[in-house]
């Protein structure tokens, strides 16, 4: 699934240079799938929280994919936005559904979130290695060739959901055990959510423009591009994992707040360094931006233990996904200054991030049962 929403950025530079599309311009294709999906996300959540949806499994996929499919088919930059925004609708129908089975499943555990958390993340890196040779080869006519990895996944999401394992049949409202019975902490819950949003301007923004800053700064062609765009997904997938790691030894909030102290520094490499140690930069935040993220989805279900669907379709949702609504505003600074300048100021979300979490308790999290 994760794959579809990484290919969105993927495309930017084949909009800009088949369609002649301004910053601007391509920026408004990440809005597109970004804004609705950041809507309807936590209105996902919050029907999970009321029931269970596993059929949201393989038709989300179905969606996603095929809005990516039609994306490069028609000229019109309208229908090019209507097309990414079902996939957005898509992507936003999957994930609080996805998150609060594998809450359930993980029974709380923070380490096993982490590595449900890596399958999206390899699925972000594989989409520049997706998206680049169909679309370099065929044009953005060739898009509709991307829709085959999603027919793959929503026949095994079907395959799932028939054999009974794609989600529990009687869950409890807010997630296993006696988590569901504690009071909610709304003012955590809230820090938490406009941390997470810093974090997702940053990394959305740094998707949009990564692939065609990368080529400025290093003088390279579109393979130095999609190059830039697999590090920046492929750390993340190292990120999570190392985070999962860390919080086993310390608690969730103290790895949370480092990785945002570092973050400062390496979104700092990635504008100001140019040549190719900008890779390394672009390696290095893109981990500290993704060391604190599944534990950031358990934080906000711990912080929200009756909402768990709600907490997931904020957390991986509205939260996530909002930073692709800044990114127009920062096209428009792009066409009217440089891309360097535009990207600038998020070099201090980081440090806003690191603010807003440093007061924030360690929840207790879900007693681990070990039967079923």
């Amino acid at each position: 699934m994760d794959v579809y929403q990484g290919a969105v950025s993927a495309l930017v530079p084949f909009f800009v240079a088949d369609r002649d599309y301004s910053y601007a311009a391509a920026s408004g294709v990440v809005l597109a799938a970004s804004l609705l999906s950041s809507l309807v996300q936590p209105v996902f959540g919050a029907l999970t929280d009321r029931r269970r949806m596993p059929w949201l499994l393989p038709l989300s996929t179905a969606l996603a994919g095929l809005g990516i499919g039609l994306s490069g088919v028609s000229r019109s930059y309208p229908l090019t936005l209507l097309a990414v925004a079902l996939a957005g609708v898509g992507i936003a129908a999957y994930h609080p559904e996805s998150a609060r089975v594998a809450r359930i499943a993980s029974r709380g555990s923070h380490t096993a979130m982490g590595w449900f958390s890596l399958g999206g993340n390899i699925g972000f890196a594989l989409a520049p290695a997706l998206v680049t040779p169909v679309v370099g080869a065929g044009g953005l006519g060739a898009t509709p060739v991307l829709v085959v990895p999603a027919a793959l996944g929503t026949a095994l999401a079907l395959f799932a959901v028939r054999s009974g394992s794609g989600a529990p049949r009687r869950p409890a409202p807010g997630g296993p055990g006696p988590a569901a019975r504690r009071d909610d902490d709304r003012r955590s819950f809230v820090r938490l959510t406009l941390a997470i949003v810093c974090r997702s301007v940053v990394f959305v923004v740094l998707g949009s423009f990564i692939s065609l800053y990368a080529r400025q700064r290093t003088g390279g062609g579109t393979t130095a591009g999609a190059v830039a765009l697999f590090v920046l997904y492929a750390g993340g997938a190292v990120g999570t994992v190392v985070g999962s790691a860390l919080a086993a030894r310390w608690n969730r909030v103290r790895v949370v707040r480092g990785s945002y102290v570092a973050s400062v520094l390496a979104v700092a490499g990635v504008v100001l360094v140019p040549g190719p140690a900008l890779y390394l930069f672009v390696a290095l935040a893109s981990a500290g931006l993704y060391v604190p993220f599944s534990l950031q989805v358990t934080l906000g279900q711990d912080y929200l233990p009756s909402r768990v669907g709600t907490a997931s379709g904020v957390t991986l949702g509205l939260a996530v996904s909002v930073g692709g609504v800044v990114s127009p505003a920062v096209g428009a600074l792009a066409d009217a200054t440089s891309l360097r300048t535009a990207l600038l100021p998020l070099i201090a979300l980081p440090a806003l991030g690191w603010l807003l979490v440093r007061p924030l308790p360690e929840p207790p999290t879900p007693p681990q049962r070990h039967g079923s």
